[in-house]
């Protein structure tokens, strides 16, 4: 293991204290955003994965359309996953698809919003483009989340994320001039408002966006300098020269007391597994946060039909288990800490690291293989050397460990002995077939 810090030389902005605000609920992040919204004067950006016809997001465009309204200025664009954005929405009819809430958005108020879909890949399962972030002006809002129901909590269940507003021209830019330099001129970026509605999967391999030219993408700054608080935003697809994995590796290799690191599914891929063995033989603390099978978005009430997306939490508990056993003796020295969070019904979807309380790593990226090989990811890196950040992110801490349990051993753990038998009766040939290792690597 090496000892260079190549996170020194990242292009990087300065920040001050006031810049930054952490919300603690997803309700609190729904009222800001739509808040800075009606605010806007410039200019709203918004990347996620997908923008549901749901109440939530019904709402969130009832605000745009608002905004526009009192300012035909301003410029309003929004970024979804294509493929997501083809999916049959749940309980609705089949050709019932966010698609065509899009189009009919466009019928009813030509052009004040362009909404594009980004194809990464010709088929979801090899890749989607899975950017986070929102600007609003000159402030950016980080989160995991998506928008539907359940990401903004608009009704009883709510799918727990993480919510940082920064305020900054320079970063703000930063993630706008990559949107436009990475997407509006590809053939693989599709306008809603202005081409032909299709359906499924209608984008050839040659027609998404080019994997070069993804690979390429960087945020740039107008300026880089040093400071007691600085953020760096990171970017990367696939597995080579990939800036955003390379950082959370190196970000393993600099912990020198304690990591924190916040994972919704245990499924880590092998370089940060064995990072986190190497630490811990080190004498240097972990703490893992990740969420319990039945707070996983794929998880399945025992009085529902099972399916083989249904397996996933199992798979990834039976994943848990095994790493528990592996690092027992850590747990014992209590070098090793893992948490489970569950709350009621609803889900987690936290990512991130916290190390030494010094680097603070927000990302949508699942620290999964499929994240590390297939989806386009990005994240922000904060550098608080003077430790300027600690009480907003120990709040922030406090509340994400609110509903967790401490594992303290394997017994802890269900076994496969303890599931459903319809679970059991599905595991078996996924293991006998690998499939479940297949699986693992796509989900």
């Amino acid at each position: 293991m090496t000892n260079s810090n190549p996170i020194e030389s990242l292009l990087k902005t300065p920040l001050s204290y006031s810049d930054i605000a952490i919300l603690l609920t997803p309700k609190d992040y729904l009222n800001q955003l739509l808040t800075l919204i009606g605010r806007a004067t410039t200019r709203i950006y918004i990347t996620v994965l997908y923008l549901e016809n749901d109440a939530a997001g019904r709402l969130l465009i009832k605000h745009l359309i608002i905004a526009k309204e009192k300012n035909p200025q301003l410029d309003i664009k929004v970024f979804v996953d294509f493929h997501r954005a083809h999916r049959q929405l749940e309980k609705q009819k089949y050709d019932i698809r966010n698609a065509t809430f899009y189009r009919e958005i466009d019928q009813q108020y030509p052009d004040f919003i362009r909404i594009y879909g980004v194809a990464i890949k010709s088929q979801e399962l090899f890749g989607v483009m899975h950017l986070k972030g929102i600007v609003i002006d000159d402030t950016l809002i980080y989160t995991g989340a998506s928008i539907n129901n359940i990401y903004l909590n608009y009704h009883e269940r709510y799918r727990y994320d993480r919510y940082w507003i920064i305020k900054s021209r320079e970063l703000s830019n930063s993630f706008i001039d990559c949107l436009i330099y990475t997407f509006l001129s590809n053939k693989g970026v599709y306008q809603f408002n202005h081409q032909a509605l299709r359906k499924i999967n209608p984008l050839k391999k040659k027609e998404a966006v080019k994997y070069k030219h993804l690979t390429r993408a960087r945020y740039h700054l107008d300026r880089n300098k040093n400071g007691d608080l600085t953020v760096a935003p990171l970017i990367g697809i696939g597995k080579r020269n990939n800036q955003l994995n390379n950082i959370i590796h190196q970000l393993m290799l600099q912990v020198k007391q304690h990591l924190v690191l916040y994972t919704p599914y245990f499924n880590l891929p092998e370089i940060l597994k064995n990072d986190i063995t190497y630490l811990l033989r080190s004498g240097i603390k972990v703490e893992i946060v990740v969420g319990d099978k039945h707070a996983n978005d794929f998880f399945i009430p025992q009085d529902q039909a099972i399916t083989m997306m249904g397996l996933i939490p199992y798979i990834y508990e039976i994943n848990l288990l095994r790493f528990i056993k592996c690092h027992q003796r850590s747990i014992d020295e209590k070098l090793l800490l893992i948490r489970i969070w569950r709350h009621d019904a609803n889900s987690f979807h936290l990512k991130g690291m916290n190390i030494d309380n010094r680097y603070h790593l927000l990302t949508g990226n699942n620290l999964n293989p499929r994240a590390w090989r297939l989806d386009f990811e990005n994240g922000l890196l904060i550098d608080d050397r003077l430790g300027q950040l600690i009480n907003l992110t120990d709040q922030e801490h406090q509340q994400v460990i609110k509903h967790t349990t401490i594992i303290k051993n394997g017994e802890q753990i269900e076994t496969q002995f303890d599931y459903p038998i319809k679970v059991r009766k599905w595991l078996a040939p996924l293991r006998w077939s690998n499939l479940d290792k297949l699986m693992k690597q796509y989900m």
